[in-house]
């Protein structure tokens, strides 16, 4: 199983908490969807012997594109890879995208899932976030969505200054009521050299608490496992059948293709990312040179991003695959590094699989780069 990611660079405005790769103008949009069909087909001999089940729209804004033009992506994909007969092609939305004209020409489309961009249904909390839609248009579009889509995942932000338990559960709720069988949930996050940042230095906005997000994230996971939520990732909940299948592909370790700037790719043994600016990808790609950098992965890599992938999810960290892949003194410094962890109860061992407990779940970043190994081995 492989999959392709295409990252679309472009938003109408920028959300005051995002530090991805995007552009608010659109000047270049006509010649950024014809350099991201070029690169699908300059790279289609990475993937000669793989079988492409899943193609991800990501961002940016996908859903800025109209439809004409991702169904040319797609297209592209179908012509120059082997696809699967039903593969999983997800487009993340807008709600102010999300129009019932524009719903329903998605629904006669190849896009089977919708990624919607909610993130809260209070207009306090998206106006702080400088979000483009509104609450109204929120719910709107989710009334509209679920009527012609049945694989809807949205996201939810919690930790934002002045959002009470109570508001929270009252997120979460709103979502259940639409019937939404996923759902991606994130910490607000205050990253270097976003607006975000400014404004909490000048003292505009209050800075997020620690001990908050950490509330918002227990009500999370109590409110969906009562209503038959799997938390299959940190950050994400799904119904049976309808986990992600993109995102546990790459949790899993499987090869994906990032197509676009400041994509990123992944074959097993190098990772690859495309340059971070529109202009010189798209000079790039029309110069027919690919506007990628590598980086072999050593033992060392390969241990900890499968450490942190697999902490992060149901499946854990098999300690068989450990020994087997890494040898023995991989093995036996997980053991040891992970021996106070085990004795604090924020990890278990179980038929021979490293878990996070319920109580370790909220600290597993933290968790992992303390079973990193480091340093050792090139």
């Amino acid at each position: 199983m492989s999959g392709i990611y295409i990252h679309i660079p472009f938003c109408k405005q920028a959300c005051h908490y995002c530090d991805f790769h995007f552009s608010t103008s659109m000047k270049k949009k006509d010649d950024m969807v014809l350099a991201l069909a070029k690169e699908i087909n300059m790279r289609k001999n990475e993937f000669e012997h793989e079988i492409v089940e899943t193609i991800y729209f990501g961002g940016g804004t996908p859903s800025v594109l109209n439809n004409e033009e991702i169904n040319f992506l797609i297209s592209e994909v179908y012509r120059n890879y082997k696809v699967a007969e039903n593969p999983e092609i997800t487009l993340e939305a807008n709600p102010d995208d999300l129009s019932s004209e524009r719903i329903l020409e998605l629904s006669k489309s190849s896009i089977n899932r919708l990624s919607i961009g909610i993130q809260s249904f209070y207009e306090e909390d998206l106006k702080m976030m400088n979000r483009a839609h509104n609450s109204a248009e929120a719910k709107k579009c989710l009334e509209e969505a679920t009527q012609y889509f049945d694989n809807i995942s949205l996201d939810l932000i919690y930790g934002i200054p002045g959002l009470t338990d109570e508001m929270w559960k009252q997120n979460i709720q709103t979502a259940l009521d639409f019937g939404i069988p996923h759902i991606s949930s994130y910490a607000l996050t205050v990253e270097p050299k976003t607006v975000l940042s400014k404004l909490i230095q000048t003292g505009k906005i209050a800075e997020p608490q620690d001990e908050a997000a950490s509330n918002h994230f227990m009500i999370l996971v109590e409110m969906l496992q009562k209503n038959d939520f799997i938390h299959y990732e940190l950050s994400n909940f799904g119904k049976e059948n309808y986990f992600s299948k993109n995102n546990s592909a790459y949790w899993l370790g499987k090869k994906y293709i990032g197509i676009g700037p400041s994509a990123h790719s992944y074959d097993g043994e190098k990772r690859g990312w495309n340059v971070a600016n529109n202009s010189l990808y798209i000079k790039s790609i029309q110069e027919n040179l690919l506007p990628i950098e590598t980086e072999i992965l050593s033992k060392s890599d390969r241990y900890n991003e499968y450490i942190m992938t697999g902490l992060r999810t149901i499946w854990g960290v098999s300690l068989e695959r450990i020994e087997k892949e890494f040898g023995l003194d991989y093995l036996n410094y997980l053991e040891k590094q992970s021996l106070k962890f085990l004795n604090d109860d924020l990890l278990s061992i179980e038929n021979n699989i490293l878990k996070p407990t319920s109580k370790g779940k909220f600290l597993t970043d933290g968790i992992a780069s303390d079973l990193f190994y480091l340093n050792l081995e090139v």
